[in-house]
């Protein structure tokens, strides 16, 4: 009797599940489609919807993946267009036909249908049996949504999509945002994402939206009910419950009319509330059940407690101060040339992102899907998501309704999302700022869940450097005050790193946070070239390789990488905590922490393109001045002379959870073999939550150090691997230069008089009598080709262990001891008598030109030896030590055996390097522009 009745049991269970399976309410259509390219758009005309389509594809994907459109033909070349960004292999812009045949289960008769097409550039159209359902689709932001009620009966079907990838809309000059471009993003044609048809009852829940009140405890529920039949009544019950269990159910009777219905329920939450954060991202799960006779439906949707408020020019959540350590994210994804629609790609990034002490991405003039929200729902991330558009033209016109449109669609498709924070209008914009007001006004009265802005600033005159009057928050690069950002400070202005901007955001009533600082150019990682394995091909790259080949400078090409990543990598610790350090400032946002492939090939990033680090730096290093919990330093400069006396400031960062308390700090200033000059630590004392904590003061004598040395600071918070660290470098006061028989002088027919009497000469000519570049310290902004108008180096490069340096300490790349000393100087060509001088400092030139160039080399000439030297070491030494120290490094090694140039060259040549007169202005920061 058991036997039988285990029998019938499993025979209905499999009658159940076979059932289940003929009668899904949900049907996948990934697989294969038959296809064709319109590039002439005779398709409709021709009733291609009724037609068997000549070729095939899959789906999800594009015809870049499938390998149709125009082959490129063009050859690596440091040009343009093959350097202005990655290269399609396959190009095709213009309608794409997809179609495939279904089969509707008898179980769906009577059903509402939805066709879902994710995600789709620009424009689709949809024909049922060659029956063309009603209305079209155009967003870049939202699924493509169609009704097919009518079109569907039980058996089967043929659903064919007309795709067409054109421009609808002008949202951008140049093509250049980044939800349609081919800087970043491809203008890819086909369907990513889910592509399905789901059926429900006559009655469903067509929208679910979320309100979490943290102050009140309490959740306020908006749910859209769509009703295709007669009125009727029915139950609506709500459930919240955390990964732990229920927190609240309420039932509510509900009276629905024919149409759209939307009921308002406000939950209260009985226990204590788990908020959401970057360190606590707990999630609450939200079911909506509605039972009406005889229809069911039900909906889930995830959420968070956050609060997110503006306190004058705090930014509040959850009532406690947070900052927005940040970098952009501008749909830059190189094998694929479009997003990840699954959850793996997204981790990659925010994990990435997190192992380098980020909680905040902004997308740059586009906006993700779902499955990035998720991701970063689930890791505590805190996202800024933007309108389509980055526009210089912008006023109510044939767009104005587009946009609207879309500002909806993020907000009621992703707006539940608690990593959802800030929503911008767009990057740049300009002109309207009328209509920008409005429309900022609009998305505002629509969902209090986010905070807004008009613009991630803006050029335009009048504007951009401060807030505009509705402003939730404010992005910036400077205001009527001021830089808030390096761009204007690291190259006109002496290291000092007790500074921040508070002069610059005084009165600032909003939250500030800074736009798209760094942008520090790297020289291209050649090695990356292989990782190219998808739809696009690395021409820009390629062109940068052959060219090092063909000019014999290959072998170097690591070593420009390594020399230029780290000076990106010093100058970007600097931005970083020259922006926590200031009051005022609410968050930065990189640009970038990984490279950027498009916009002439600005590969600014410490990572490279595919989230990959690049190796000029550790991700706990960088991570020491960008976490929560950060040690700062305030001290004067990044040069002393042992006469003077170290003073240093340290504060304490505190963005954790908690106030920490009895907190102890440690502080050391040692040398490169870790032995300490001194060292101490500051009484334990609490950290609040949200605030620079003044710790404790550093005086430190220097008169030990009697021997030039780079010294580094630390400070660390005991028990933790909260720690930071600063390099200084102290030269002696008593240095004297003895020149022996070294001839040092800034005049010509000197040094070759000496030179013609066999003599050892150090020529250091003014350098504003030499033809050459402006000296810089900073590297290349952004790109060479994109902002051709800069100098256009790239930092130093020069061997540490060579003896010419052995007094002076120094890396194998640019310091801030350099500082003085590059930005006094020319950088010389040396392209034409490479072969007659050896040099002992390069200078890194940019990937476009890849010059031979120096500022400080060796040779032969007449019966004597030279250093030419196009740094000035011999005005303003005591004002500038390095210089002095510099010098006496140089003469030493004159003095040596060691000091044997391989090279000959002529005084003709040397005087070749000389100009009539002096030279040129100094490049002003924003003449880039």
């Amino acid at each position: 009797m058991r036997r039988i009745n285990i029998y019938i049991l499993l025979t209905g269970l499999l009658t159940c599940l076979f059932s289940c399976s003929n009668n899904p309410s949900h049907i996948s259509l990934a697989g294969e489609w038959e296809f064709a390219l319109d590039s002439t758009d005779t398709g409709i005309n021709e009733g291609w919807y009724s037609q068997t389509l000549p070729s095939t594809i899959q789906l999800p994907g594009t015809t870049d993946d499938a390998g149709y459109g125009t082959p490129n033909k063009l050859k690596p070349a440091l040009q343009k267009p093959q350097v202005l960004h990655l290269t399609r292999k396959n190009s095709y812009v213009g309608p794409a036909w997809y179609s495939k045949e279904v089969d509707i289960p008898s179980g769906w008769n009577g059903k509402n249908v939805e066709l879902k097409l994710e995600r789709v550039i620009w424009q689709t159209s949809v024909w049922v049996d060659g029956k063309r359902v009603e209305g079209m689709q155009e967003s870049l932001v939202a699924p493509h949504l169609y009704d097919l009620t009518e079109y569907l009966t039980p058996g089967k079907h043929k659903i064919t999509v007309r795709v067409d990838n054109r421009k609808r809309y002008d949202i951008t000059a140049g093509d250049m945002a980044h939800a349609y471009t081919n800087e970043t993003q491809i203008m890819w044609n086909g369907i990513i994402g889910e592509i399905s048809l789901t059926a429900k009852d006559a009655i469903s829940i067509r929208n679910l939206q979320a309100y979490p009140d943290y102050k009140n405890k309490q959740v306020r529920i908006k749910c859209q009910i769509n009703n295709a039949g007669a009125a009727t009544t029915g139950a609506l019950t709500t459930d919240i419950k955390t990964a732990t269990g229920p927190a609240t159910q309420i039932q509510q009777h509900v009276t629905l009319q024919p149409g759209e219905n939307l009921i308002d329920q406000v939950c209260p939450i009985k226990d204590d509330i788990q908020v959401w954060n970057e360190l606590s991202p707990t999630l609450y799960t939200l079911r909506a059940s509605l039972e009406t006779d005889p229809c069911k439906d039900s909906r889930e949707i995830k959420f968070g407690f956050r609060d997110l408020e503006k306190n004058g020019p705090a930014l509040l959540l959850n009532d406690r101060k947070i900052f927005l350590r940040g970098t952009l994210e501008c749909c830059i994804f190189p094998l694929t040339g479009y997003p990840p629609m699954e959850h793996e790609g997204w981790e990659k990034v925010f994990k990435t992102a997190r192992e380098w002490g980020l909680n905040h991405l902004r997308f740059h003039s586009w906006c993700p899907p779902k499955a990035a929200f998720e991701v970063a729902d689930s890791l505590g991330f805190y996202l800024q998501v933007e309108l389509p558009l980055w526009s210089t033209n912008l006023k109510k016109d044939e767009r104005a309704p587009y946009l609207y449109a879309e500002a909806d669609r993020i907000l009621e498709e992703y707006g539940n999302h608690p990593s959802f924070c800030l929503f911008s209008l767009g990057n740049e914009l300009q002109y309207d700022f009328e209509f920008l007001g409005a429309l900022l006004n609009h998305v505002k009265e629509k969902d209090p869940r986010h905070l807004y802005t008009t613009t991630s600033f803006t050029f335009e005159r009048g504007h951009g450097d401060w807030p505009e009057a509705d402003d939730d928050f404010f992005i910036t690069q400077w205001t009527r005050k001021g830089w808030v950002r390096g761009q204007g400070v690291f190259n006109t202005e002496s290291p000092r790193f007790d500074k921040d901007y508070s002069a610059s955001v005084e009165g600032m009533d909003v939250p500030l946070i800074t736009h798209e600082i760094g942008q520090y150019a790297v020289y291209p990682d050649l090695k990356e070239i292989e990782k190219y394995t998808g739809v696009l091909d690395p021409l820009n790259f390629k062109g940068v390789k052959e060219d090092l080949e063909k000019k014999g400078l290959a072998g170097k090409a690591d070593d420009y990488l390594m020399a230029t990543g780290r000076l990106a990598a010093l100058l970007y610790k600097e931005e970083i905590e020259r922006a926590m350090k200031t009051p005022g400032i609410s968050g930065f946002q990189l640009l970038d922490l990984h490279d950027f492939p498009g916009q002439g090939t600005a590969l600014v990033g410490l990572l490279n393109a595919f989230w990959e680090s690049k190796g000029v730096t550790e991700a706990a290093t960088f991570r020491q001045s960008c976490a929560p919990v950060t040690p700062l330093a305030r001290f004067a400069k990044a040069v002393y002379t042992s006469a003077e006396e170290f003073e240093a400031g340290i504060e304490m960062v505190n963005y954790s959870n908690s106030v920490i308390e009895d907190a102890v700090i440690d502080w050391k200033l040692a040398g490169r073999d870790g032995k300490a000059i001194a060292q101490g630590e500051f009484p334990a004392r609490p950290l609040p939550v949200g605030e620079n904590s003044p710790v404790g003061n550093i005086r430190c004598p220097l008169n030990t150090v009697t021997e030039a040395k780079e010294l580094t600071l630390s400070a660390t918070l005991r028990g933790s691997s909260c720690t930071n660290e600063w390099k200084i470098w102290v030269y002696p006061t008593s240095l004297s230069v003895d020149k022996g028989d070294i001839v040092v002088t800034d005049r010509l027919a000197t040094a070759e008089k000496a030179l013609q009497e066999g003599k050892k000469v150090l020529f250091n000519p003014p350098y504003e009598s030499l033809k050459g570049l402006e000296g810089k310290f900073v590297p290349v902004f952004w790109s060479p080709v994109h902002f051709p108008k800069q100098a256009g180096t790239m930092g130093l490069l020069l061997d540490p262990a060579h003896p010419a340096f052995a007094r002076f300490p120094t890396d194998g790349h640019t310091d801030w001891q350099w500082w003085r000393l590059t930005t006094q100087s020319k950088t010389l060509c040396i392209d034409s008598l490479y072969t007659e001088v050896t040099p002992l400092v390069e200078c890194v030139d940019n990937f476009a030109n890849n010059r031979r160039l120096t500022n400080l080399f060796e040779t032969n000439c007449l019966n004597g030896k030279l250093i030419v030297c196009s740094m000035d070491l011999l005005r303003e030494q005591a004002e500038n030590p390095e210089k002095k120290q510099l010098l006496y490094s140089l003469v030493e090694y004159m003095k040596s055996g060691a000091f044997n140039p391989s090279q000959q060259t002529s005084p003709a040549t040397i005087r070749q390097l000389l100009t009539t007169g002096q030279t040129g202005s100094r490049e002003k920061p924003e003449s880039i522009y």
